[in-house]
């Protein structure tokens, strides 16, 4: 286990918990936080970690927005500077190699609703609030959101929710498709876990580079999008991993067949 001041690192059976902890400030996001976020994901073992999933902590926010107090003294160009720190870290959650799950548990605001829009998969509970509310605050989303809400929810139903400020229940939040399922609290982590755990029983290099073809797929037009997965897909047979998926599949001897095949991550 790895601590900061307001993270906690948990690692266990290859799935990394990484849990923002400002409870007072209902885990709004502050330089320190940024800095920490960016340290400890560069912290993170990827020979050993498969998957991480993402939550804050205690019952009423995931995280609750930045931090307005920081904010609020801030000049247009140290303003720049406080985007680009959060878009840095925020950009690295979305393409870092392995797969992030967001365990939104409560107050997803501003920052917070950004910061789950960067990881793979969103889930959230029952009491789940999601918004971006800065342009009541004289600002505009300054973490990425303008930008991720429009590729995640189409651009017709972002510019609706942040030209109106207004916030939305976790119901909305999944009949829009901005989070993939809505469970009670109490059942929230332990579901994110379990979909870890599920895909961390798999070829671990595989997902890496599905992951990567699908991020970077979408950056460009279909025809230089199939480009970067038939590349992808080719990598994947100089693997171990490969040759033990597929023989395990071919495997004619029912003794010798493997009900789950241990993937070595090589």
């Amino acid at each position: 286990m790895s601590d900061f001041n307001n993270l906690k690192l948990e690692v266990a059976e290859e799935i990394a918990v990484l849990t923002i902890s400002r409870p007072a400030a209902l885990n709004a996001l502050n330089s320190t936080v940024l800095e920490e976020l960016d340290a400890t994901f560069k912290a993170v073992d990827l020979n050993t970690t498969r998957c991480l999933v993402l939550t804050g902590a205690g019952e009423k926010s995931f995280v609750a927005g930045a931090d307005i107090g920081e904010m609020s003294t801030l000049t247009k160009a140290e303003g720049e500077a406080f985007g680009k720190k959060g878009n840095d870290v925020f950009r690295m959650i979305e393409t870092f190699p392995i797969p992030v799950i967001a365990a939104v548990n409560g107050f997803a605001l501003g920052g917070g609703c950004e910061i789950s829009m960067s990881c793979d998969i969103r889930i959230c509970s029952e009491n789940a609030v999601f918004g971006q509310p800065e342009v009541g605050l004289g600002i505009t989303p300054g973490f990425g959101g303008t930008q991720r809400l429009a590729r995640l929810v189409g651009a017709g139903m972002a510019k609706q929710l942040i030209y109106t400020a207004r916030n939305i229940k976790a119901d909305e939040a999944y009949r829009i498709g901005l989070v993939n399922a809505v469970y009670p609290l109490e059942e929230l982590l332990p579901a994110a876990k379990k979909m870890a755990s599920i895909i961390a029983a798999n070829a671990p290099i595989a997902v890496r580079n599905c992951k990567k073809a699908i991020n970077d797929g979408l950056q460009v037009d279909m025809d230089h999008a199939i480009v970067v997965e038939e590349k992808l897909f080719g990598d994947c047979f100089e693997t171990e991993d490969q040759k033990a998926g597929m023989g395990n599949f071919l495997e004619k001897d029912k003794e010798k067949k493997l009900k789950v095949v241990p993937f070595q991550n090589k």
